[in-house]
């Protein structure tokens, strides 16, 4: 599997390097809704209040915080050993969701990464000891409550869901269930590889997923698992292209994702992380409308968008197109309100 990934990596990096190369980095011209707030980092999530975010420093590396409107940074896992992190995102009480593997090897790093060694922490808001496992394993990002204590995870071709508890303040994890398998899911999707997302704001009892897969895994679509009903939703409508689910819009009418549907003459290997942030609707009719464009330089793309719990802003990643799925090379944020007044002028 790594062979094979380094060997996609090589021809994407040939392929992209055959677009021209005419545009500055976006990061010379942000637009004034869009501001810096570090230059490392990676896989943002917004605290509760919206006045921080948390954030890995790399792939296996460790996670901070930083306030948004000071600029303070914060270490969140120096206060331990451990081999390093892919995932980090808030509970509702405030503790952290980790995911990483107890052992790393620099020598074969992407295995820290699969789901057979990754696995799940809760890390207390004190930050005064290590994080707890709960004893199970993830592949890939976890979807976290912004209300309750629920957790829902993929691992193999299953999603499951449980709750956290704390017994004599130590967290378990509780009446965790397999919700579905990927053969359950309807075409095109049916047998695709799956990924957690967002619980869906408001009453939550819908998961929000993506699956991906065809030719190389190159294409993606955003799903829906009403957990009363026990019956999916496709929300992209768009068989042809790779959206890959990020952050819920709190009023639970939008979704964020990644997608390359502005550039729908690449097909195969470029296409698939030729990528900016789009806003879906939640309404099965699948309509878009691009937020970010830093792949108009082909060079960069824009990943990895959450939203503040009030609306108002996104918190996502830049970085170049040929990085490993992830990676980012900063945080920023975009300023929503302003975004929809001056998105028509652009």
């Amino acid at each position: 599997m790594k062979h094979l990934y380094l060997l996609l990596l090589s021809l994407v990096t040939l392929s992209t390097s055959s677009f021209a190369q005419d545009g500055k980095s976006p990061m010379e011209d942000l637009p004034d809704y869009i501001s810096q707030v570090t230059h490392f980092g990676q896989r943002a999530d917004w605290s509760h209040n919206g006045e921080r975010v948390l954030f890995i420093e790399k792939t296996f590396g460790d996670v901070f915080e930083v306030e948004v409107k000071s600029g303070k940074i914060r270490p969140m896992t120096h206060h331990f050993f451990h081999e390093g992190f892919v995932r980090a995102l808030y509970l509702s009480n405030g503790d952290i969701l980790l995911s990483g593997a107890k052992n790393f090897d620099s020598n074969d790093p992407w295995k820290s990464r699969d789901a057979r060694n990754t696995e799940l922490w809760v890390l207390s808001k004190d930050l005064k000891s290590p994080p707890t496992p709960l004893g199970v394993h993830c592949k890939e990002g976890p979807a976290v409550s912004r209300t309750k204590m629920n957790i829902a995870w993929a691992l193999g071709s299953t999603i499951y869901a449980g709750e956290i508890e704390y017994e004599n303040s130590k967290p378990k994890l509780k009446n965790w269930k397999p919700l579905f398998q990927s053969a359950d899911l309807p075409s095109p999707a049916k047998g695709w590889d799956l990924e957690t997302q967002n619980f869906r704001p408001q009453n939550e009892n819908e998961l929000i997923f993506y699956a991906f897969g065809g030719t190389f895994g190159f294409q993606a679509e955003v799903l829906g698992y009403d957990m009363d009903k026990k019956a999916f939703i496709n929300y992209s409508q768009s068989e042809k292209t790779y959206d890959e689910a990020e952050g819920t819009f709190p009023d639970g009418l939008s979704i964020l994702i990644e997608s390359n549907r502005h550039r729908p003459k690449y097909k195969g290997m470029k296409e698939f992380l030729t990528l900016d942030l789009y806003k879906l609707k939640l309404d099965e009719s699948g309509d878009v409308e691009r937020i970010t464009f830093f792949n108009d330089n082909p060079e960069y793309k824009a990943s990895n968008g959450v939203i503040s719990d009030d609306g108002r802003y996104m918190a996502f990643q830049y970085a170049h197109v040929e990085d490993p799925a992830g990676k980012g090379r900063g945080i920023l944020v975009l300023d929503l309100q302003k975004w929809e007044k001056k998105k028509g002028k652009r």
